[in-house]
């Protein structure tokens, strides 16, 4: 088994969830050629269906890359991940868990701190890289959050490997944003254009583990960040729908925060969910300019603009049925049962939130 494997068991283990009820919906495939859509009426959630729906970890953020060989080189040296678990897989399974014919991927899997990324490499079929003309408020936009310990140590270190900026600079953001006052971040991308971000936290902001950094320049992975379209819908998804709790709020605006996503006239809502492990969710909502281009509808996850994210659950097919009743876009043709636990889960499914970031629910 994995290290990562081990990870989410021990998440699964430590946060069990109580409470099962039966669920009757029929178990049908949503085909991916659909538009995708945010359900226009509520979902009614009882007590007992929260709680059975809530998510234990958030145990890894994943990208597609098109060369992992040269991908590899860069968030191992460059960056200070290390190689936790490099597979290949392919099957007719894998298809149906992918929405794809004839897949055959590598998937490796990295770590930093405590956390995890997955870096996927479909050798067949490949997808289409990244537009070349996209922007943090495009709604297919999404980052890791990389904490350090020092920003201009950090950022020094990256121009020397002439990393691409996305930001002017690094940026403090200003005091009268009292959420984030003090907070300094810089967005960049990696060779295959991939949005990353390092960012700082003072002390009183952030995890307090932040604060523990020892002599480690690069310390973990705090949150993902998803631009959005609407901040109820995707709470709708993600707190009603699936448990995560809202731990934190901010509206960001001005020059600091226009230079660091570049983005000019940039006034954001942000929204941060966490579940009990793993990393944050958090979803940034351009309220100016509200120009951001949502993602393709013939998208798929072999495209190099498709993240992944992993939720883990209790009970992977009783959560498959709550979203399906929501109305949400499957990307597998139905909960999943793997051959092996090469990725380290054995029974899952993608699906696509409410501006189709593609989203991995599993159970351990």
């Amino acid at each position: 088994m994995t290290r990562s494997a081990k990870i989410l068991k021990r998440a699964v283990l430590s946060f069990g969830v109580a409470g099962a009820i039966a669920l009757t919906a029929p178990n049908r495939a949503i085909s991916q050629n659909q538009p995708r859509q945010t359900p226009s009426v509520p979902i009614v959630l009882t007590q007992a269906t929260v709680a059975e729906s809530t998510v234990q970890a958030v145990a890894s953020v994943g990208m597609t890359v098109s060369d992992m060989e040269s991908i590899l080189e860069f968030y191992t040296e460059v960056l200070p991940f290390r190689k936790i678990s490099d597979v290949e897989v392919w099957g007719s399974e894998y298809e149906q868990l992918q929405g794809i014919f004839g897949v055959r991927m590598r998937v490796v899997q990295l770590q930093l701190g405590d956390e995890v990324i997955e870096l996927t490499d479909y050798l067949t079929p490949e997808g289409r890289p990244i537009p070349t003309d996209s922007r943090s408020n495009d709604h297919w936009f999404q980052h890791i959050a990389i904490v350090v310990s020092d920003m201009n140590e950090a950022y020094q270190h990256l121009r020397q490997h002439n990393i691409q900026h996305v930001s002017t600079a690094p940026q403090r953001l200003p005091d009268y944003i009292p959420a984030a006052a003090g907070i300094e971040a810089f967005y960049f991308r990696d060779p295959e254009g991939h949005n990353l971000e390092i960012i700082y936290y003072p002390e009183g902001k952030g995890n307090p583990r932040w604060q523990e950094s020892g002599n480690e320049l690069f310390l973990g992975i705090d949150h993902t960040a998803i631009a959005i379209s609407n901040t109820s819908a995707s709470l709708a998804f993600y707190r009603d729908l699936l448990g995560l709790t809202v731990a934190g709020e901010s509206e960001n605006y001005g020059m600091e925060q226009a230079h660091l996503n570049q983005v000019f006239g940039a006034h954001l809502q942000i929204t941060g969910l966490r579940a009990p492990l793993g990393m944050g969710v958090e979803f940034l909502e351009y309220l100016t300019p509200s120009d951001g281009r949502s993602l393709p509808k013939d998208a798929q996850a072999n495209d190099l603009i498709g993240w992944q994210t992993t939720l883990v659950v209790e009970d992977v097919d009783a959560t498959a049925q709550r979203v399906r009743s929501g109305g949400y876009d499957f990307v597998s043709s139905s909960v999943i049962r793997l051959p092996d636990d090469q990725l380290g889960f054995r029974e899952g499914f993608l699906v696509r939130d409410p501006d189709g970031h593609l989203i991995r629910i599993v159970e351990q």
